[in-house]
């Protein structure tokens, strides 16, 4: 099932107070960057961070976003604070993104 945009808008609304949020399309999900970095997903309208030492400090529930996929980290936040704080702390956890060849 793939998400739908009004649970996305909801999402990048948690989201508004963390930098340079960006958002990709694929295969009917979405994948959420900040600042470049990946960092979590909206699949099947749900709200999933990667598995870091910051996000499992966090939350406590796991979820796989699709079949074969590791698993991810289920935000069951509604505060934007609360969210940006999440998020902010995962950052320095999470790989540079790779430079793409010309």
């Amino acid at each position: 099932m793939a998400s739908s945009t009004r649970y996305l808008e909801y999402v990048l609304d948690l989201l508004a107070d963390v930098p340079e949020v960006t958002t990709r399309k694929m295969m009917g999900e979405y994948l959420l960057y900040s600042s470049g970095k990946l960092f979590g997903g909206v699949y099947d309208d749900r709200f999933l961070v990667k598995d870091t030492p910051a996000s499992r400090a966090a939350l406590s529930t796991t979820e796989i976003p699709y079949d074969g996929a590791s698993a991810m980290m289920l935000v069951d936040m509604e505060d934007r604070g609360s969210v940006a704080n999440l998020v902010s702390s995962m950052l320095p956890e999470l790989p540079e993104p790779k430079r793409r060849r010309k």
